[in-house]
């Protein structure tokens, strides 16, 4: 079952205590104290507008791409749910953003030139479920990477699949909308699936119900460490997501920064 088709048109509601602006101002903070993207868009110097190209892996529905793009930055949002995408673009439209947005999935990442930072937040690495797929995708960043530049992303541990969401049942109930979240650790693969049923009111009184089906792979920090270094990128701080100090065994969120390092000219 395909993963965020009709789910898409209640994301947005679903998602709207998340942190977006928290998060960028983070993600802003990096670029600064460790990048090579400034927010200044249309330079007229090539070289320039590569360095300030900020690409955002996995953007779903393009609120955090849009907050950057506020914020200054020439953003590119990636996603491979067209679904997501298109709501995205509307966002974009509504505000007169010029902002890139192209359908793809990351392990297949082809970019028009090279970018100065590329970013990955709301666990979007977890949707990688092998670790060979994820080696590659990790590669590709580098690859596209400017030399010095930046890749940002966050992931979901072991430990929070196994001993906080494992198992569990969410449910939530809104005015015209509500959803069941039901949550299945499988131990040995250390993939959760959690499986979605929505009700969304279309017209009074009456709701539609549909499901969807999503699985997402825990990953350590260990395991990350080596398949980053192995793409070639070096790791230059790793921290809890929540608390923005050192990772500990109750990490349940974990945010790395990497930066290219081997291209020639470096």
């Amino acid at each position: 079952m395909e993963a965020y088709t009709d789910f898409a048109s209640v994301y947005d509601e679903f998602m709207d205590n998340t942190p977006y602006e928290e998060w960028g101002e983070f993600i802003v903070s990096k670029i600064e104290k460790y990048g090579i993207s400034k927010p200044e868009r249309d330079s007229e110097d090539i070289l320039e507008s590569e360095k300030n190209l900020v690409v955002d892996l996995g953007c779903g529905t393009g609120t955090l791409t849009q907050a950057l793009y506020e914020k200054g930055y020439d953003m590119v949002g990636i996603d491979n749910s067209e679904d997501m995408l298109r709501i995205a673009m509307e966002k974009r439209d509504d505000a007169g953003a010029e902002i890139l947005y192209l359908l793809q999935d990351m392990r297949e990442l082809e970019l028009y030139s090279t970018v100065g930072t590329v970013i990955s937040v709301c666990d979007s690495v977890n949707y990688i479920l092998e670790e060979d797929e994820l080696q590659t995708v990790f590669e590709l960043v580098n690859n596209y990477l400017y030399p010095g530049g930046l890749f940002i992303f966050d992931f979901n541990t072991v430990y929070k699949y196994q001993e906080i969401i494992g198992d569990t049942t969410i449910a939530e109930n809104r005015e015209d909308c509500s959803f069941i979240w039901e949550n299945y650790y499988h131990e040995d693969e250390e993939i959760n699936e959690y499986d979605l049923t929505i009700f969304v009111e279309e017209e009074e009184g009456l709701f539609r119900r549909f499901q969807e089906t999503h699985y997402q792979r825990g990953y350590s920090v260990e395991t990350m460490r080596q398949l980053v270094e192995n793409a070639g990128m070096e790791i230059v701080e790793v921290l809890d997501a929540d608390t923005h100090e050192v990772v500990n065994p109750q990490s349940e969120r974990v945010y790395i920064i990497a930066r290219e390092v081997q291209k020639k000219g470096n």
